[in-house]
C-alpha cells in the first residue's frame, strides 16, 4: 500500500516560492520535479534535519550502521500501518549496528509527530522536513518510501509502499547488510 504525494505538488511549490533554486551549468533553475531521483548503488545524499527535541541529525554521522530511512506522513494511512513494526524492529537490533530515520514530511512538525510518537510509543528518531526539501533530494514520490542505507552510505535497496518490517525477508535484509 502506498500514498500517492499528490500532496507533493503543494509541497513543491512551497519549496519553489520560498527557498532558492538549485541552479543548472549555465545559472538555468532546476526545478524540484528535475531533480535526481536516488536508485540502488548510489551514494546516499547527506541532509541535516532537526528531531523532535530540536537536535540536528546529519545522515553522514551514522556511517558505520545500517540505516532504515523511512519517508512518511502522520495522515497517510499506509505509513501508520507499518510504524508499530517499525517500532518493533528498532528494538530488535543494537544502536551500535543499525539505526532507524523515520523522515516526517507533515508541515506541522512536531506539532503532529509528537503526539502520534507518544501515542504509538515510538522509540526511534523521527525527523521532521516539513518543506519536502530532502524527500525531494531523494525523489519521494509516494508514501511511505524507505532506502536502506549500508555501512558506507550506499543505498542498497530503495522500497515504494508500507512493508511488515517483521517478516523473515526484513530481518535477512538488514543482517545481510550488517554483514557486508
Amino acid at each position: 500500500m502506498m500514498c500517492r504525494v499528490i500532496v507533493g505538488v503543494m509541497f513543491a511549490a512551497v519549496i519553489v516560492q520560498s527557498a532558492p533554486l538549485a541552479r543548472a551549468e549555465g545559472g538555468l533553475p532546476v526545478l524540484p520535479a528535475q531533480r535526481a531521483v536516488v536508485r540502488a548503488g548510489d551514494e546516499a545524499p547527506n541532509f541535516q534535519l532537526r528531531d523532535m527535541n530540536g537536535r540536528v541529525v546529519a545522515l553522514s554521522d551514522l556511517r558505520g550502521k545500517v540505516v532504515l530511512l523511512n519517508f512518511w506522513a502522520t495522515w497517510c494511512g499506509p505509513c501508520r500501518i507499518e510504524m508499530p513494526a517499525m517500532e518493533r524492529l528498532y528494538r530488535a537490533y543494537s544502536r551500535k549496528d543499525f539505526e532507524i530515520l523515520a523522515v516526517s514530511t507533515d508541515p506541522q512538525g512536531a506539532a503532529v509527530t509528537r503526539p502520534f510518537q507518544q501515542e504509538h510509543r515510538l522509540t526511534f528518531p523521527i525527523l521532521h522536513d516539513s518543506d519536502f526539501r530532502v524527500g525531494l533530494a531523494y525523489g519521494a514520490r509516494t508514501l511511505p518510501m524507505t532506502f536502506m542505507v549500508d555501512r558506507r552510505g550506499i543505498v542498497r535497496q530503495q522500497i515504494f509502499g508500507a512493508r511488515d518490517w517483521e517478516a523473515p525477508e526484513a530481518h535477512q535484509l538488514i543482517e545481510m547488510l550488517m554483514k557486508s
